[in-house]
């Protein structure tokens, strides 16, 4: 296994990392994604252990809780030398007032799943999503005060936009509240969105970036054929979150098929071992509903793209320029090659 320091933080975590989104102890909303259930859950937990993972990720929402109360069972024997992400936010359950950022909505949560997790701090605590309805700063002092109180050791966020998050730096700053750490996005082949705005705020503020769904729900995983994506039990029927479009999504495969081969790799090796390779990445994190599946996955730590493979991917999965992230923001040409050292 390979490790970093996590963004402005001094705490060691593993570069791949283990999502437990697929655990549940009977919850059936998403039956295409909340497949595994407690002894699975306790089999796949100590296999990333075995190969050194030592940072693992769920949300208060993912099966109403029962994700965060398997993983922390799991992990119980192993607390003190693990790291823990957990999330709030997003709706988990049908109260009004169980959503959001809220004050009183953090504050609850928190206590919530520290309960769930069996444990009395939690590593990470990320904002799951913005909230249109609460004033940021409120949010910003709720974060704050979970930390002062000990139950949390630092912050971040996910899926929030690049102006909201940097609002939020500056505002933490001014106000000497706890300071987001690191941002928690979306990022692969089939979605490269965050190298647009993302991407430059998050350097410009030393954020680290830990990456979910590096295989796109599956997608890259080249286990869909165009026909199984119509099928209803299939996780692109009643999951279907990521928006990419298909033709390129299965022409990309083809090159990724011609890769794996040439190393004798998966495909799904190979779609994590280039987000891996992204230089503002510092963990992607990595689900399975079976141990053969989560043995592929950590083998892409050790899968060495080569620069053509690098640069072959990049333009086949390259995103169209925008305003003003295009010709606005190129440097002046002449000014650099002024500066440029001989």
């Amino acid at each position: 296994m390979q490790y970093t320091v996590l963004g402005s933080t001094g705490l060691v975590v593993s570069r791949l990392g283990f999502g437990a989104l697929t655990f549940s102890g009977g919850n059936t909303s998403l039956p295409s994604v909340y497949k595994v259930g407690a002894k699975l859950a306790d089999e796949l937990v100590g296999r990333a252990l075995d190969t050194g993972v030592n940072f693992f990720d769920t949300a208060d929402v993912y099966a109403d809780g029962e994700s965060e109360a398997l993983l922390g069972a799991a992990l119980k024997p192993h607390r003190e030398k693990v790291v823990i992400t957990t999330k709030v936010g997003n709706r988990g359950s049908r109260e009004l007032l169980h959503a959001g950022l809220s004050k009183r909505h953090i504050l609850w949560s928190v206590d919530q799943s520290l309960k769930r997790l069996g444990t009395d701090w939690i590593d990470f605590y990320v904002a799951h999503r913005e909230d249109p309805y609460t004033p940021l700063e409120e949010t910003l002092e709720a974060f704050d005060t979970v930390v002062r109180a000990g139950k949390v050791r630092y912050i971040g966020f996910s899926n929030w936009s690049a102006w909201t998050a940097a609002a939020a730096l500056e505002i933490q700053k001014a106000n000497g509240l706890a300071r987001f750490t690191h941002g928690q996005m979306y990022y692969s082949l089939l979605g490269r969105d965050v190298e647009r705005d993302v991407l430059p705020m998050m350097r410009r503020y030393g954020l680290g970036l830990t990456v979910w769904s590096p295989l796109a729900y599956g997608f890259l995983s080249g286990a869909y054929t165009r026909a199984d994506l119509a099928k209803p039990d299939n996780r692109f029927s009643n999951f279907d979150m990521l928006r990419f479009d298909r033709d390129k999504g299965f022409a990309l495969l083809e090159l990724m098929r011609g890769i794996a081969q040439r190393h004798g790799s998966s495909v799904a090796r190979v779609a994590i071992a280039w987000v891996l390779a992204r230089p503002s990445v510092d963990s992607v994190l990595i689900g399975a509903t079976k141990l053969d599946q989560l043995d592929d996955n950590l083998g892409a730590v050790d899968l060495r793209l080569s620069v053509e493979d690098l640069a072959a991917l990049d333009a086949a999965s390259a995103i169209t320029p925008i305003y003003p992230s295009s010709d606005w923001t190129v440097p002046d040409a002449r000014t650099a090659r002024s500066l440029a050292r001989p």
